[in-house]
């Protein structure tokens, strides 16, 4: 559970109840802070009277511009508020309308929308996928025919961790179907149901799943038969519906790890069930008080039954628990982890919590229940760091358990700076291990070429004024220029340096000094998991040897 890294989506994605997202350096926080929403709300735990100026220290410690929170007990909204600006540098604040992306918090909605789909009879959860799907393929055929549709839910397919990424992230120009049908050449990791690894492409599977029982796209679905009956107006279901003069948090990257800037918006297009859904913890409220209620909207009527909620909230996929990286964070291990149908589970003194996060480009969230207390906490970001969202949650939650002031933002402080040593102590093994005299064993010519992954498709390689520059075919963003690193090595460096996930680029060459294939892997362990460059088996194709990518 507590893992020795994070990225971006690591934070959004990955089963960790201790996020920690790099902080290289320190910039000056914004101050700005809107004011609560002007409605009647009961009162705050004693231990939260100074929580505007707690989570201001938060983003202070953690470089995050805004903050967007509520919380929600007994069906009541006790607080939904924001805190600095949109974007920084500029003076519009941050308040509970102001939209963010709440990435992978939307598997939830997918999960929901699946069990609606079953109760009204038209699927079944224990339905193989290619009872729907009859051209859907893994890359076992015992998998590919024992596949059910609640394991598209559950990260228990045997995919390794954030296999297959590459295909829409960053966006790619392949369609929805074209991902799911590039399944077949993703290798698996492990054997069906035999362990946790966190992926996205099931959800892109489920997506179409959706698409074709209902007969809608997953988009108008979810818009018509969640969003309006929930009351969800503001929300959207990715970036491609905002418009100007929206309420709207812009994003904002480390960009080389080290200088705060925004981001561009994002669209994901081509996996709309695992993540970019746009909305306010003013809407997010009313969707934790459904879940809260057992499905009941507020009028009574049920937008999903007990029984559906049972089967999201019921632990499919063990998960194992380790120690936390700093002694700080021992109040936080749980005693049990797991992930249900769009939900991880575990517990927090005593309690059962049942909780999701998401990353996005420069946005990170976190969306957090206790059942039994009927309490709900959303914590949404515009900056890359769980850490942020951590330290304001757990401050939350002992507020409501009665537990004693624990200082939160100290303990998460110290699991960053541990964090960053970790990656530092990474690039001096890099740099201690490389043969500085080792120079190319071919021209710069010789390394170029359409190089061919059976998943991802072809990568090109060319050389231009004296460089080597490599473009993944099907991804406008990963252009980048390739420098000698050592012998037949090289390191990509991305042209966007908001992506911070520069690659060693490996070629091995046989018994005639000719390229047989190229590996790649990145270079910092902070780089997030979803650029799955090791998973690329690269071929060499048609030469290409000129052009500019």
């Amino acid at each position: 559970m507590f893992l020795r890294t994070l990225s971006p989506r690591l934070v959004g994605c990955c089963a960790m109840l201790t996020l920690i997202a790099p902080a290289w350096a320190q910039t000056a926080p914004v101050t700005s802070t809107a004011p609560a929403a002007a409605i009647a709300q009961p009162a705050l735990p004693a231990q939260l009277q100074d929580f505007t100026a707690y989570v201001d220290a938060v983003r202070k410690q953690f470089d995050v511009p805004g903050i967007a929170m509520a919380i929600v007990k007994d069906g009541q909204v006790v607080l939904e508020q924001g805190y600095g600006v949109r974007e920084l540098g500029k003076p519009e604040p941050v308040d509970a309308r102001t939209r963010f992306a709440i990435a992978s918090n939307t598997k939830a909605f997918t999960a929901a929308a699946l069990q609606m789909l079953a109760e009204e009879g038209k699927l079944n959860m224990d339905d193989r996928v290619i009872d729907h799907l009859p051209w859907f393929q893994m890359s076992d055929p015992y998998v590919t025919r024992e596949m059910r549709i609640r394991d598209l839910l559950a990260h228990r397919s045997g995919l390794g961790l954030g296999a297959g990424d590459l295909l829409y992230w960053p966006p790619t120009s392949y369609s929805t179907k074209e991902v799911v049908q590039h399944l077949r050449d993703v290798p698996l990791a492990t054997s069906f149901r035999s362990a946790y690894a966190y992926d996205n492409i099931l959800f892109a599977v489920a997506t179409l799943v959706i698409e074709q029982v209902s007969g809608q796209s997953y988009a108008d679905f979810i818009s018509q038969r969640i969003f309006k009956p929930v009351g969800m107006d503001e929300s959207l279901i990715d970036m491609t519906q905002l418009k100007p003069g929206m309420d709207v948090a812009m994003g904002h990257a480390k960009f080389n790890f080290t200088e705060l800037k925004p981001v561009p918006p994002m669209a994901w297009s081509n996996n709309s069930g695992a993540g970019g859904i746009y909305a306010s913890v003013h809407d997010l409220a009313k969707w934790m008080n459904v879940q809260l209620a057992g499905g009941k909207l507020p009028d009574g009527k049920a937008l999903f039954s007990e029984d559906s909620q049972k089967q999201m909230w019921s632990m499919l996929t063990p998960m194992k628990i380790s120690e936390p990286p700093v002694p700080e964070l021992q109040a936080a291990r749980p005693n049990f982890a797991g992930y249900g149908e769009g939900w991880f589970l575990s517990d927090y003194q005593g309690q059962r919590l049942v909780w999701h996060t998401g990353g996005w480009p420069g946005m990170v969230s976190r969306v957090t229940l206790v059942p039994e207390l009927k309490l709900g906490v959303v914590v949404l970001t515009s900056q890359e760091s769980g850490a942020a969202f951590n330290a304001v949650t757990y401050r939350v939650l002992d507020a409501y358990l009665g537990k004693d002031k624990k200082d939160w933002l100290a303990a998460y402080a110290a699991a960053v700076k541990k964090s960053e040593g970790n990656a530092d102590d990474s690039w001096k093994t890099h740099e201690a291990a490389r043969d500085k005299n080792g120079k190319p064993s071919l021209p710069l010519s010789g390394y170029a070429g359409t190089f061919h992954d059976p998943w991802y498709g072809d990568i090109v390689v060319s050389q231009q004024n004296g460089k080597l520059r490599m473009r993944f075919s099907k991804t406008a963003a990963l252009v980048g220029t390739m420098t000698p690193w050592q012998h037949d090595t090289f390191i990509v460096r991305w042209d966007d340096r908001a992506l911070n996930a520069d690659a060693f680029v490996n070629y091995a060459l046989d018994a005639d000094g000719k390229i047989r294939d190229v590996r790649m892997q990145p270079v910092s362990p902070l780089t997030d998991f979803s650029f799955d460059f090791q998973d690329l088996r690269l071929t060499p194709g048609k030469a290409k040897t000129s052009g500019t990518p």
